[in-house]
């Protein structure tokens, strides 16, 4: 095991040494509207960051993640030593019986590591309204840093891992902050995460471009809409019927 390896029994981290010095660790897990998913992928992609590590747990799904013919972990950690930043990416949501575990050793790796802060990137659901982000934080001095940016979450709670690593933060007296994308959807929303990269950009002075994310949305907005039609087309003549005649 490397100095910056972690293993608990129930969660391993497995990474080559991190170079950064008080490096700003992003998390990015699976939620509503993929947000945090896309949007640490975005980072990871437009700062050309370098895989170092992941995190495996017996409680994970029995899966290998490919990506053009390579294998790959399903969650991961990035660095990028120029941007003093860590990612932590996971293509797999983490059940609820899991999160307290999975972000307790998360967070006693970042600890290891001589993390500065935390940035818990996540999805919430909204009726109606623009693609803002919401913030919160764990100390009023991170709740003074995000006020000017983003709308700040005045009551109500953050489910899932996100909000797991953001409790564990204010146990650990470690300065948190969390965005939330405000997205009016279940499925995937660049948008919602574009809106996220936007607010990092201000805070930490990236200068990541958001506009491929822009057309991705896009792309994904029109195939659903198409999608829609080809269905209601169907019904209409009746092609879904003569496709399952056992349910007519």
């Amino acid at each position: 095991m490397s100095e910056t390896d972690y293993d608990n029994n129930d969660v391993k981290i497995i990474t080559k040494p991190v170079k950064s010095k008080n490096p700003i660790l992003i998390e990015g897990f699976p939620g509503i509207g993929l947000v945090g998913n896309i949007a640490s992928q975005h980072l990871i992609e437009e700062m050309d960051m370098e895989y170092i590590g992941s995190i495996d747990s017996r409680y994970f799904p029995s899966i290998a993640v490919l990506y053009e013919g390579l294998i790959n972990m399903p969650v991961r950690i990035y660095e990028s030593e120029k941007h003093n930043l860590i990612v932590v990416i996971s293509d797999i949501p983490i059940s609820h019986s899991v999160s307290y575990d999975v972000s307790s050793a998360l967070v006693d790796w970042a600890q290891s590591i001589n993390v500065k802060e935390i940035a818990s990137i996540a999805g919430i659901a909204i009726i109606e309204g623009p693609h803002k982000v919401f913030g919160a934080a764990t100390t009023q001095e991170m709740l003074d840093k995000i006020k000017e940016k983003v709308e700040i979450f005045q009551m109500g709670t953050i489910s899932g891992i996100s909000g797991s690593v953001m409790s564990e933060c204010l146990l650990r007296e470690l300065p948190a902050l969390s965005l939330l994308g405000a997205t009016r959807t279940q499925n995937p929303d660049p948008r919602a995460a574009s809106a996220v990269v936007e607010v990092l950009n201000e805070l930490y002075g990236f200068s990541v471009d958001t506009e491929r994310l822009i057309k991705q949305a896009e792309r994904i907005e029109v195939e659903l809409h198409k999608l829609a039609e080809d269905v209601q087309t169907s019904e209409q003549k009746g092609e879904i019927k003569k496709e399952f005649p056992m349910y007519g």
